[in-house]
């Protein structure tokens, strides 16, 4: 077993889970690239087509609980065949008529039994695998929604000039159900669990420290919190940047290129943040990613040049990149592996809920007052209660961890 564990065998499953999750989370990216052209041409607001997407995060945070409750008992790789089949219908049938049909494939077929199935179950399943460098493994395959930002946008703006948005949903559709069954059937065995994982569990019945001196599910409620107010504003910008460029005036392919950015930079960084984690800690390196994202959020409200942007968005996908990877760790160290196949998924319940409510919250502040200044400011306030909890919670591990020298 230890053998297997940090092995190479256990990247190259890493590597595929992150390839799977790539392809899987360019599906949603196809309604944020053509949101000027759905809503012009279904004759709605920005805010509709803004709202499959958010669709699409609800729907995978629902499912997502039981999606790894079912990985745990059936195996990693029905879930994920069966979660790449729902993504492709889910396309199809979002291309075929108006708003009813994008919202029908989006929130169902592509978020509750399509995305569901890939996210959460992924994560914790290389988490499995890995034991010291756990930290940057689950860096690595959580950086597959920003690969897909930073590989498709522009390859999905082409479709759409070329063939428009329905077809250009067609065919993604079909590319996403041949090549996920394909990397899972090759790819994804049957998971190891390390050895130190049934050991930690007994340890965490013992002492409270793991968890900081709270209930387990009270903490995990204050996990929820954060990663709730952090996603909100990690999604504002991931969705409406293309849009925002078209308002200030540049060319749709900047607006794509901007998001390619943001998310190229979060894909570069979360590697940085996954070997920060393996160093201090999970909790740590939430508060830094945390102040890195609202520092770079407000950028948004001061600046129109279209350079300066793209450093503000570079910097956005650096602080955002750290996020949910780090929240993984945090579970992990805190809980059993035995643990981890539900409570995994309920807080990303909780920070895919955050990504609907930012999405579809900063289009509908946009259609209400006619800018994305209330919506960034919005978000920023979020940002300030992720702190807020994150400081709580980091100064309770600093006490801890500092508790047995001192009694000592």
């Amino acid at each position: 077993m230890k053998t297997v564990l940090d092995s190479r065998a256990a990247w190259i499953t890493a590597s595929a889970a992150l390839a799977i999750m790539t392809i899987a989370y360019g599906a949603p990216l196809v309604v944020v690239v053509a949101m000027k052209q759905i809503a012009a041409e279904l004759q709605t607001s920005r805010a509709a087509p803004a709202g499959a997407s958010s669709l699409s995060y609800v729907g995978a945070a629902f499912g997502g609980i039981v999606a790894g409750w079912l990985a745990g008992r059936l195996g990693i790789r029905p879930i994920v065949i069966f979660g790449s089949t729902m993504v492709a219908l889910g396309l199809t049938l979002s291309s075929w008529g108006g708003m009813a049909e994008l919202y029908l494939g989006h929130g169902i077929f592509m978020g509750l039994f399509g995305t569901s199935c890939m996210f959460s179950p992924l994560l914790t399943y290389v988490s499995l695998w890995f034991e010291r460098r756990r930290g940057s493994a689950v860096a690595l395959i959580a950086s597959g929604q920003t690969v897909a930002g930073a590989i498709w946008p522009p390859l999905l703006q082409f479709g759409i000039d070329e063939v428009g948005w329905r077809h250009t949903m067609l065919w993604f559709g079909g590319f996403v159900l041949v090549s996920g069954a394909t990397l899972t059937m090759i790819f994804l065995h049957p998971a190891p669990i390390a050895p130190s994982a049934t050991a930690a569990g007994a340890a965490n019945g013992q002492r409270r420290d793991s968890t900081l001196g709270l209930p387990p599910n009270l903490l995990m409620v204050l996990l929820m919190i954060a990663v709730y107010s952090c996603c909100v504003p990690m999604a504002m910008p991931m969705n409406h940047v293309v849009a925002y460029c078209g308002d200030l005036g540049f060319a749709s392919q900047y607006g794509a290129a901007m998001l390619s950015v943001l998310l190229g930079v979060a894909f570069l960084a979360r590697q940085f943040w996954g070997w920060l984690s393996d160093r201090i800690g999970g909790f740590h390196t939430l508060l830094f990613s945390s102040l890195v994202q609202a520092t770079a959020l407000a950028g948004f409200l001061v600046t129109k040049d279209m350079a300066a942007l793209f450093v503000v968005s570079a910097a956005f996908g650096f602080g955002l990149s750290g996020l949910l990877p780090a929240y993984v760790i945090v579970i992990r160290d805190c809980f059993s592996a035995h643990e981890a196949n539900w409570r995994i998924p309920t807080v990303m319940f909780a920070g895919l809920l955050g990504m609907a409510s930012g999405g579809w919250g900063a289009g509908m502040l946009y259609d209400q007052f006619g800018g994305y200044l209330p919506a960034f400011s919005t978000g920023i306030a979020f940002n300030f209660l992720n702190l807020g909890v994150l400081l709580f919670l980091v100064s309770r591990h600093t006490r801890l961890i500092r508790q047995p020298q001192t009694s000592i």
